[in-house]
């Protein structure tokens, strides 16, 4: 037996299907992320189990139900806030190839590569040697907003950690700067609820949630499921 007979041999000892693919379920799957029949099953059960918690009739629902199944918290659902029909106005960004400026990498990782031509831009990667955040003593987040400044017109902000950002996106909005789109669901104890009311006072298109909870996947669920509307409206034309 060759190594990689034997490498094969190993790997088919270690592999295990969680889940039994329903091939009505397989056949019904669009999610983009989701490859194989396992994947696609689990993703359609998780769908069916939001569905019937929130219901999928609108937009908002369908962006709660996946908020849902990123985070495992069905009271996740009725934390979300959404401001001067974000959805809209976020789907249109993503059909105009805007830029989507993300506050740390993780939330850029996490969002899908597919669906859309938008560059996915960390700003963290906009103050690299922190030179900003030292001269003004800020956070290196909302440095790097600052740094982007110039290209946050009609660009999609998505904040999944970082307050400080919320609130430097908050100030540049009130100096005339206006995002298509800022999604802010940062977390936390210090200064996470009060940054994502700011948010919700400003007169911008805004999906946000209420108090602490907040994070990554949630931000990264709402980017992906708005390209995943935006996908299906293409298909329907």
């Amino acid at each position: 037996m060759t190594t990689e007979e034997q490498n094969g041999q190993e790997l088919d000892n270690l592999v295990e299907i969680t889940m039994e693919a329903e091939p009505e379920l397989v056949e019904m799957c669009r999610d983009m992320g989701a490859q194989t029949e396992e994947a696609k099953a689990i993703y359609m059960t998780s769908r069916r189990i939001a569905s019937k918690l929130v219901g999928d009739d609108s937009p908002q629902g369908r962006v709660r139900q996946r908020c849902m199944i990123s985070t495992g918290d069905p009271e996740v659902a009725e934390i979300m806030r959404f401001k001067n029909d974000p959805i809209k106005a976020g789907v249109e960004a993503i059909k105009n190839g805007a830029p989507i400026f993300v506050d740390i990498n993780m939330v850029k990782a996490g969002v899908t590569k597919k669906g859309h031509d938008c560059p996915v831009i960390c700003v963290l990667d906009e103050d690299k040697d922190a030179q900003t955040a030292h001269k003004y003593g800020i956070t290196r987040t909302a440095a790097g907003f600052l740094n982007c400044r110039d290209r946050l017109e009609g660009a999609i902000v998505a904040i999944g950690n970082a307050p400080s950002a919320a609130f430097a996106v908050c100030r540049m909005i009130d100096h005339g700067i206006k995002p298509a789109l800022v999604i802010g669901t940062p977390v936390g104890f210090v200064n996470s609820a009060e940054s994502k009311e700011e948010v919700r006072k400003r007169d911008i298109p805004s999906i946000t949630c209420v108090g602490t909870r907040g994070g990554t996947p949630i931000a990264v669920a709402c980017v992906n499921e708005i390209v995943a509307i935006k996908r299906d409206e293409e298909t329907c034309d």
